[in-house]
């Protein structure tokens, strides 16, 4: 046996040793990495501001279960946070007497305070307005959809 066949057999070795223990350790390709799933709603990660809007049936002031809901998602990311003051802006459709929509989009912010107030947000300054009407319309004089809320901003700080 010469010196290249020496050779040929000794790379022939090591390749089928290294071909049996891969076979041996289930080595397999790796599979292709998976995408870091992010999930829709994040929580904060600190106590910054943040707003939400509360949808209203026409004509009426009272807190829907989904309103309800967003309420208490509210008091629940304000845990472990200073609530600095929170802003409340009723607003009304262009349907109706501007009196009438002005004071339905009162009854309305006024709805949400309470309904704050109920769920924890105690000892915190409410800044409450209430549009009625106002804005109500394009320069065209349509009138802008679904504006039966009360648009909410909550202000915090870290303790």
């Amino acid at each position: 046996m010469g010196v290249r066949d020496n050779l040929n057999w000794r790379v022939a070795a090591t390749v089928g040793a290294i071909g049996a223990l891969a076979a041996l350790g289930g080595c397999t390709t790796p599979s292709k990495p998976q995408a870091a799933k992010v999930p829709l709603i994040q929580a904060p990660t600190s106590c910054a501001d943040f707003n939400f809007r509360i949808y209203f049936e026409p004509k009426s002031d009272a807190i829907t279960p989904q309103a309800a809901k967003l309420i208490d998602l509210a008091q629940h990311r304000a845990v472990g946070c200073n609530v600095t003051g929170v802003v409340v802006v009723g607003l009304a459709d262009a349907a109706g007497s501007p009196a009438d929509s002005l004071e339905l989009s009162k009854r309305r912010a006024d709805a949400v305070t309470d309904a704050l107030g109920r769920r924890g947000f105690t000892n915190v300054e409410f800044q409450i307005a209430a549009l009625g009407q106002t804005g109500a319309t394009t320069e065209e004089g349509d009138a802008k959809p679904v504006r039966r809320r009360v648009d909410v901003s909550v202000h915090l700080s870290v303790h």
